[in-house]
């Protein structure tokens, strides 16, 4: 039964002279069986009353607008249910009782609502320790309700943990929080602690939908959808949302009112923006984000919009049954399905990370417009570019087909030909390629015959002498192994090199295995076997030592000469940031990449 219904003295009142109630207020529920989407909350309560198990302290904690305060208010009518056939502690409160009227609306001298948040000193806790001395005036129960308990002070807090452990048997006490980390673990272990959930959103549009339909509006399935997202799981601020959009629409509710209300893009038109992005059709994307821009919808709210479809996409790959969630259109049920069949997990992480760190730049973007179409420009991009795994199946000879190659009829996959496509294609790699199987939306298209590439002539090793450190960098460097190549400058120390015989020191932070490995390459690379073995000597400097001491002698040398020195003695707060040597050799732009550069020396006298 809900306060609608209720036939008090002062709702009649109300009634009669017209006075307004917001929605959130009207339909608060009064008992346990009204309390939307708490049901293990309520069936523990049920068993521990109905065994006679009634804890002395609860401790409620969730989000905003999931009600409680509501639910405190309602334990406490429990605890206080007296009528003419029942007098003790009950769940059952369909038949109001002596106290329920007064407590549901705040006013019974035995139950004491305060809020911590302007209650927070130790003073305020005195008093209450005091006051629980004495026995309630008309109640089974003195009953304390404290909101937003974190808030209180670490003074209030220890002192309210002996009355909270050990209180007279005629006072109970509930606290409600929305930071339960805040709360001491010393007030949480005195506590029966209840975790209220947020609601979900199916159970939330039943529930709009049940208050529509006692207030007499009529409103569209599509809107109950876009406020029950909009709530993220609080009744009371979807029923605040369903109040405005009620006085919004003049008596009815449409989606196109609600979606103009909350500034939300339409959903039916972020599927086929997504659609476009997936596609590469960069064109298309951009018109679509400026007619969406243009009805009102904001810049990152459209990106958000679109980062929600990814995810939902994302997880109807794992779990099919996500579909039947009340909150979703037909457009996302239907559509979501099918991009969850055609795009790869790799392309939807992708795109879920590119819209993580492009929604927080169009948020403080100056040009919000501009930087969501930077963003939806990125997207469309990324989509045409191969995946890692299909860049090393290329380099590995599996060429798979690239964006923009030529196709059979002449055109090519670049973002440009998206536009008129209507297919779904699916891109597969052979099995025994390596590496998951990658799917991206492309323009349905005749495959290419298949071409079967001659097998390639096996080189012959050349003789390969190798006399110094510096000559088996060069020789990682010409087989472009790179990682190998950086760890032997940084982590190899030369003690003897010999035909066939090498001798090394390592650094601390060199790998186990590093002599394996370069023992195994240097057979394969030069043709004959070498004894790579770790000495007990010292050795001499790793390359990259040598590299960083030539490099600090250079910026000594530049900081030494006289036209440096007049140069930074001109322009107050110039420095050395780098010194190049006309006879050094290039440094490969591979190794450039895998290397971490390497800074200046510090200089104290330097701005």
């Amino acid at each position: 039964m809900s306060e609608a219904g209720n036939s008090g003295p002062e709702n009649l009142e109300r009634q009669k002279a017209g006075a307004y109630r917001v929605l959130a207020r009207k339909y608060r529920p009064s008992n346990f069986s009204e309390l939307v989407g708490q049901e293990p909350m309520v069936r523990t309560l049920t068993n521990a009353f109905a065994t006679g198990r009634i804890a002395q302290a609860w401790m409620l904690t969730g989000v905003r607008g999931v009600g409680k305060t509501t639910t405190a208010r309602i334990l406490a009518r429990a605890l206080n249910y007296k009528t003419s056939t029942v007098d003790q502690p009950s769940v059952d409160l369909s038949v109001p009782g002596e106290h329920c009227q007064a407590i549901m609306e705040g006013r019974h001298v035995d139950v004491i609502e305060m809020d911590a948040a302007s209650h927070t000193g130790i003073d305020d806790i005195r008093d209450i320790i005091e006051r629980v001395r004495y026995a309630p005036v008309s109640a089974r129960y003195k009953v304390y309700i404290i909101d937003e308990v974190h808030m209180l002070s670490t003074q209030a807090f220890n002192g309210l943990l002996k009355t909270l452990e050990e209180p007279p048997p005629h006072v109970k006490f509930i606290f409600a929080t929305t930071e339960i980390r805040k709360v001491p673990i010393t007030v949480l272990s005195r506590c029966q602690r209840f975790d209220l959930r947020r609601i979900d959103a199916g159970a939330l549009v039943a529930h709009l939908s049940a208050i529509a339909g006692k207030e007499g509006i009529s409103v569209d399935d599509d809107a109950l959808a876009m406020i029950a997202r909009a709530a993220e799981g609080s009744a009371r601020d979807s029923l605040s949302i369903l109040d405005q959009a009620i006085a919004h629409g003049a008596g009815s509710v449409s989606a196109e009112a609600v979606r103009a209300m909350l500034g939300l893009a339409d959903r039916a038109r972020i599927v086929d923006l997504f659609e476009y992005v997936m596609k590469g059709d960069v064109a298309a994307a951009l018109a679509e984000f400026r007619a969406q821009y243009d009805t009102g919808a904001d810049p990152a709210a459209v990106l958000t919009d679109l980062a929600e479809f990814n995810h939902l996409v994302t997880r109807l790959r794992f779990v099919p049954t996500a579909m039947d969630d009340a909150s979703l259109s037909q457009d996302e049920r239907q559509r979501g399905a099918d991009f969850a069949g055609a795009l790869s997990v790799r392309v939807l992480s992708r795109t879920w990370q590119m819209l993580l760190k492009g929604i927080p730049e169009v948020q403080s973007s100056n040009r919000p417009v501009s930087a969501a179409e930077m963003v939806l420009i990125r997207l469309a991009h990324a989509a045409d570019l191969p995946t890692l795994d299909e860049a090393l199946r290329s380099l590995e000879g599996a060429a798979p087909a690239q964006a923009g190659s030529p196709r059979p009829n002449g055109t090519s996959a670049g973002p440009g030909n998206g536009a008129g496509a209507s297919a779904v294609a699916q891109t597969r790699m052979p099995a025994g390629s390596g590496g998951a199987q990658t799917m991206r939306l492309v323009e349905a298209a005749p495959a290419p015959a298949a071409f079967v590439a001659p097998p390639a002539p096996v080189p012959e090793v050349p003789q390969v002498t190798l006399k110094s450190l510096a000559d088996i960098v060069a020789l990682a460097d010409a087989q472009r192994d790179i990682a190998l190549k950086v760890l032997i400058k940084r982590c190899i120390r030369p003690v003897r090199i010999e035909p066939g015989r090498i001798d090394v020191s390592l650094t601390n932070d060199a790998p186990k295995m590093l002599l394996n490995e370069l023992t195994t390459k240097l057979r394969a690379w030069t043709g004959r076997s070498w004894l790579v073995s770790l000495s007990k000597e010292e050795g001499g400097q790793t390359l990259s030592e040598m590299e960083s001491t030539k490099r600090e002698n250079a910026f000594l040398d530049a900081k030494s000469d006289p036209t440096v020195a007049s140069i930074l003695a001109r322009f107050p707060g110039a420095k050395i940031i780098d010194v190049r040597i006309p006879d050094a050799p290039e440094a490969d732009a591979a190794e450039a990449e895998a290397e971490v550069p390497v800074e200046p020396p510090a200089d104290d006298d330097e701005p």
